[in-house]
């Protein structure tokens, strides 16, 4: 029973470092006063397939190009995100992990909970703004510490770029911080 214990007290210990280590995987703030999300969120409608063409960057997407996100409801209510990522360039190595959220009571659904690590750790990802066709997405997380812009397409005109980057800047992000995802050229 005893050796039970220890086990179970050293994942629980390798759960909570890991934690630590996604929680401490951030660069500077962006932006000391995150806005509330702007517009609420129809999860039908959010849900498929998003490219990244800039983000802030972070430790868990280091030498990431190509990366994409992928939401779908689930028959519990919660969603399966898929975010995947080519380490080293546009044309290297797919890497994917797969979670789960959930959404936090009251947001309108715009404010999730996603857990990669399991039960243990739910990080704060929120849609701060969406275009209402829903071909583009702000998101961020309350400490102002992680941005990303999503569209639909995953080369955008360079219209759609700087109107997401000036709405990033009118939500109060230091856009000098942004750096742009590439994604693969088409077909």
């Amino acid at each position: 029973m005893r050796r039970l214990s220890l086990v179970i007290l050293s994942g629980a210990g390798l759960a909570l470092a890991l934690a630590a280590c996604a929680t401490f995987q951030h660069g500077p703030v962006g932006n000391p006063s995150v806005p509330k999300p702007a517009k609420a969120v129809d999860l039908s409608r959010y849900a498929g397939l998003w490219y990244e063409i800039g983000r802030y960057d972070n430790g868990f997407e280091r030498g990431c190009e190509g990366v994409t996100a992928q939401y779908a409801s689930r028959l519990d209510g919660l969603i399966d995100v898929r975010n995947a990522c080519r380490r080293g360039g546009v044309d290297g190595e797919l890497k994917v992990i797969e979670g789960k959220a959930k959404v936090v009571e009251g947001s309108g659904n715009a404010k999730l909970k996603v857990s990669f690590f399991g039960p243990f750790y739910f990080g704060d990802y929120w849609v701060l703004d969406r275009a209402d066709d829903y071909s583009w997405s702000i998101m961020g997380e309350p400490r102002g510490r992680y941005l990303w812009l999503l569209t639909r397409d995953p080369r955008p005109s360079q219209e759609m770029r700087d109107r997401l980057l000036r709405r990033a800047s009118e939500l109060g992000y230091d856009t000098s911080l942004i750096r742009p995802t590439r994604q693969p050229p088409a077909a």
